[in-house]
């Protein structure tokens, strides 16, 4: 092989298609270049073509300056102390790096496999734009997923502590959800503060047209929609589209408790169905018949092995009544009846008092029937 000290070699073609300098191998590489200057490559190709195409696009006709084709990788660069490959651009709209797959696969991949934090891909924005920027037209912008057993799939963490803005943001141009968040055993969405005066989660409603609401939960089967531990503090109104205000109480095992029976305290404090005329033990009505359903229940203990369910104190209620003992006229004052679960109308003032259940708000001229009622006990 030849050796040239201080002596350059140039090699120029200007009228064949052909390169200015070729190189083959069937064991090497091809071409293989080697410097000892500091800051300069061991191999460096320039590419001074800027002609435009006739669509004004001038990156179309200017050739790259390393131009690289293998089966395996068009280019392969390695360093035990930098970067493996390093792009950089002055075009206000080029890419320092770019990567285009036409096929199925991904464009850029970046794989970190040390112990330790490094990312698999890095992106930094040290002018007004972003550190990265995600665009797909039938797919997901951005995608993570981790095998982490503590860590998320992605994070978004807002350094500045005088900022205002969001670690994470999302928002929707049309009538889709800013963000979206589901977990098939976990929480859903998950919010913690160390802020001395500022709520962990912030709903906010901002057009003031709308029926909307700022938080909205809602339980597929009718369970609890919200939890509150702790104090709740409401400047508006609360609207409940129950009639009653009922609380939980003990049941007695046996008893047949059901919706519109009228209930009374028994020697033991359980609850049964009233069964003594002007009884002064009568507590209420079970909610639950008609149309009526129960606004606000007190007294709930989740954890109690006894039989207990909510009975009306207050508010309109369907109640079993009895005609038997007195045709009974809207507004006419209710009181128990011999009739088991039943009311009857109060006929006598001097035994009525202590032992009024409430008011008719429907008429029952005979036999036994279901009325509503205006529950308030006297």
């Amino acid at each position: 092989m030849p050796t040239f000290n201080d002596d350059p070699v140039v090699s120029r073609t200007m009228t064949n298609i052909a390169p200015g300098i070729n190189g083959e191998s069937d064991l090497y590489n091809g071409v293989r270049g080697i410097t000892h200057a500091p800051g300069h490559a061991a191999v460096a190709g320039i590419s001074e073509v800027s002609n435009a195409d006739p669509q004004g696009h001038p990156e179309r006709n200017a050739g790259p300056g390393v131009f690289g084709q293998s089966e395996g990788a068009g280019v392969f660069g390695t360093s035990t102390t930098w970067v493996g490959v390093y792009g950089e651009t002055a075009a206000k709209s080029g890419a320092g790096v770019w990567g285009t797959n036409k096929a199925d696969g991904s464009g850029v991949v970046g794989i970190s496999e040390g112990n330790g934090v490094g990312a698999g891909v890095y992106g930094e924005g040290r002018s007004l734009g972003p550190g990265g920027f995600f665009k797909s037209s039938t797919n997901e912008g951005v995608h993570g997923e981790t095998n982490s057993q503590n860590t998320s799939a992605i994070a978004g963490i807002q350094l500045n502590e005088q900022s205002t803005g969001a670690g994470v943001y999302g928002a929707h141009t049309g009538g889709g959800p800013g963000g979206f968040f589901s977990s098939q055993t976990g929480v859903g969405l998950h919010g913690e503060t160390n802020s001395p005066v500022l709520p962990a989660i912030v709903g906010i409603q901002r057009n003031s047209a709308s029926t909307g609401a700022g938080i909205y939960g809602e339980h597929i089967s009718g369970g609890t929609a919200g939890f509150f531990k702790g104090n709740v503090v409401i400047t508006g109104d609360c609207f409940f589209p129950g009639a009653d205000f009922a609380e939980d109480f003990t049941i007695r095992q046996e008893a047949v408790a059901t919706p519109g029976t009228v209930m009374a305290l028994s020697e033991t404090g359980e609850l049964v169905p009233c069964r003594v005329p002007y009884d002064t033990t009568v507590v209420g009505v079970v909610p639950g018949a008609g149309t009526f359903r129960t606004g606000i229940t007190m007294d709930k203990q989740e954890e109690s092995v006894a039989r207990r369910e909510p009975v009306a104190l207050v508010g309109k209620v369907f109640c079993n009544a009895d005609a038997s003992y007195g045709a009974i006229e809207v507004g006419d004052l209710l009181t128990s009846s011999p009739t088991p679960g039943h009311a009857m109308k109060a006929s006598d003032p001097a035994r009525a008092f202590g032992s009024v259940i409430g008011k008719a708000m429907a008429p029952l001229d005979e036999g036994c029937g279901l009325i509503p009622i205006l529950i308030s006990l006297q």
